[in-house]
């Protein structure tokens, strides 16, 4: 993956940033902690939209940034769950911890942060039909939605523990390596986790011991430095793998009780729960290996997640699954040699990004992502008497689906889909989301106009 680039306090606002390009470059929002040591936590270290700091270990002043979507210009990025994060002011990095996870750093992430902008009506019946609305009613499972106090966590648990496993990877077995999560996909030994976690395990040995204690040697299917994800599969699968339930991540709430669990800090099967803090939270984090970025609109959690979570289950209290555990946010007083826990700030990603990329590395071990094709950096638009913040865009590529959608340089895009799309970072993400092909509504303001563009995303070059 490319290397992370520092930001450049000097350029507040950022340069325009690519997002067409095969795989993003990190941009100016947060992004992943540059070069990992081999062995030891494979935790990534994020640092908050808007964050400034220093550039990580071998990350290039003013490196160039380019992404295939929508990279956003400048600013810091977020870090992994099983990395650490960096105080605002400091460069992200990797936190070197036998379990891997990403950080990212409180003012970068919240001040990318946006609400969800997906309204669903929770109700058992309509009681007031009315001809010029529509309510949509979202059958679920009622204990999704209960306080927490009212939820028998232990029920969930038993669920959900057995589909949980722990991950080592190092040079050889029983040696010592990197340490993270992974859920049982199928009885066929398919895994997933985060791609800091086994992305960068070419030629290492994958050690993957389950909820009974017993570990088997596992390989590598493929892996998405674009959405953090990666499979592993076991060589030689056991009978009785209990394969994870998947739920839907389209009704969730904000104040959903939830639970993670994982492997943080080397202690496996462990649980905490918290609640879903925000939706659609844009998060961006580079890799150790310095060959990409992840941009993930995540689900934030206030459920405890460290250094080791990385990779493990976020589910509801039915025991679904929602989210893959990946990166937390961080006060700061990372370091090299150190890391920073949990402040109750986590990041997911959502399932339905989730199945999209494992069904694709599953089936063929690479991913076609989908593409807009323009360049955008982050800025404001005029209103009425407000303003507000966009995906500015800066250039058009030619041929591309936004340009054969009539999109134009200058647009401010402020929603897709009816989501707000507050910065070109939370543009990329809404983009890495999707499949080619996928249709989205884009509301964009023009000459100080709103007006809505359909475009059938393209697909990215490889």
């Amino acid at each position: 993956m490319p290397a992370d680039r520092p930001h450049d306090p000097s350029n507040p606002s950022g340069s325009d940033a690519d997002i067409t390009g095969p795989l993003p470059a990190p941009g100016e929002r947060p992004q992943y902690g540059a070069g990992q040591p081999s062995g030891g936590d494979r935790t990534r270290a994020f640092a908050m939209p808007g964050a400034t700091g220093a550039p990580g270990p071998g990350q290039p002043p003013n490196a160039p940034r380019n992404d295939p979507w929508a990279t956003p210009s400048g600013g810091p990025a977020p870090m992994y769950a099983d990395q650490s994060f960096a105080p605002p002011a400091a460069s992200p990095q990797r936190r070197n911890r036998s379990a891997p996870w990403i950080a990212v750093p409180v003012a970068a992430v919240l001040a990318a942060g946006l609400a969800s902008g997906t309204t669903y009506a929770l109700t058992d019946r309509d009681t007031t039909p009315s001809s010029s609305t529509t309510t949509k009613v979202v059958q679920a499972n009622p204990a999704d939605f209960k306080d927490g106090s009212g939820v028998n966590w232990a029920a969930t648990a038993s669920k959900v523990t057995d589909s949980v496993v722990s991950i080592t990877v190092g040079s050889a077995e029983g040696s010592s390596g990197g340490e993270g999560s992974g859920v049982v996909l199928d009885t066929k030994g398919n895994i997933v986790t985060n791609n800091h976690v086994a992305g960068a395990a070419s030629g290492s040995q994958i050690n993957v011991t389950l909820s009974n204690n017993l570990t088997y040697k596992a390989k590598l299917v493929g892996a998405d430095p674009a959405t953090d994800l990666a499979v592993i599969r076991l060589e030689k699968p056991p009978n009785g793998l209990k394969p994870v339930a998947l739920g839907e991540d389209a009704a969730l709430l904000v104040g959903q009780p939830v639970m993670a669990i994982g492997n943080p800090l080397g202690y496996a099967g462990t649980v905490t729960t918290g609640i879903i803090s925000a939706l659609n939270r844009p998060v961006t984090a580079g890799t150790s290996s310095g060959s990409g970025s992840a941009t993930t609109n995540a689900i934030q959690t206030s459920a405890p997640i460290n250094p080791g979570n990385s990779g493990g289950a976020l589910v509801n209290a039915s025991g679904q699954l929602i989210g893959i555990n990946s990166s937390i946010a961080s006060l700061g007083g990372s370091s090299g040699s150190s890391q920073s826990g949990n402040i109750g700030i986590g990041f997911a990603i959502p399932v339905s990004v989730v199945k999209s990329i494992t069904s694709q590395l599953v089936s063929k071990g690479s991913v076609t992502h989908a593409q807009l094709g323009v360049k955008a950096s982050t800025g404001s638009v005029q209103i009425g008497d407000a303003s507000e913040t966009a995906a500015k865009v800066a250039e058009v590529v030619p041929n591309s689906a936004a340009a054969r959608a009539g999109v134009k340089v200058g647009d401010a895009i402020i929603a897709a889909d009816g989501r707000p799309i507050v910065s070109s970072e939370a543009l990329v993400g809404y983009v890495r989301a999707k499949t080619v092909g996928d249709k989205v509504e884009l509301t964009i303001v023009r000459d100080g106009e709103q007006k809505k563009i359909m475009v059938s995303l393209g697909k990215a070059d490889s």
